[in-house]
């Protein structure tokens, strides 16, 4: 399992929905929390590694305490909350690149579980943030449409670069440039 890079057209694809839970699917999400911790990430959705499907992973907590993993199938969001707050976030599959996006603090989302079972929960602070990245994959949108026009034009030129080595790649969705790291 691999990451896959900015331009890669994967990523501005709606996901489908998931239709069952087998263990394909638990023997993915586990491969995805490997390969999120490799890369440093907190977050790891299933467009990001060319599977595009309603699935996203993340662990607020990080590799060191695993008690943190959440898996998220076919998950929605309900309500969104009045408050917003902006930090700055980056993204696997666009290394090098962060700016700072304004979001809801507070959610209300519904998803299935791995183990099958139908939730709603209410997400706040970083575990909201985290929650909307990822769910923004699902809907093919990267962080970087959430940028101002400022932060957008400063990381035009990195994206050029993206663009040029993906283009000079001339591979298949899910490949690319070992050794990138970066924020989900």
């Amino acid at each position: 399992m691999q990451l896959v890079y900015y331009p890669d057209p994967i990523l501005l694809k709606t996901a489908r929905p998931l239709e069952r839970i087998d263990g394909e699917l638990r023997e993915k999400t586990s491969e995805m929390f490997e390969l999120m911790y490799r890369e440093s990430g907190v977050g790891l959705a299933a467009p990001q590694v060319g599977w595009g499907v309603r699935l996203f992973i993340f662990n607020c907590l990080g590799e060191e305490d695993r008690s943190g993993e959440r898996v998220f199938i076919n998950p929605r969001i309900i309500d969104r909350g009045e408050d917003y707050l902006v930090e700055e976030e980056g993204c696997l599959s666009v290394p090098e690149v962060k700016g700072k996006v304004s979001r809801p603090d507070e959610i209300l989302a519904e998803f299935q579980e791995l183990s099958g079972e139908m939730r709603r929960e209410e997400l706040c602070d970083i575990e909201s943030r985290i929650f909307q990245h990822e769910f923004d994959h699902l809907n093919g949108v990267l962080f970087l449409r959430h940028l101002n026009t400022t932060e957008k034009l400063v990381a035009k030129k990195m994206l050029r670069e993206l663009e040029k080595e993906y283009s000079e790649r001339g591979e298949a969705a899910g490949s690319g440039p070992p050794g990138r790291s970066g924020d989900s």
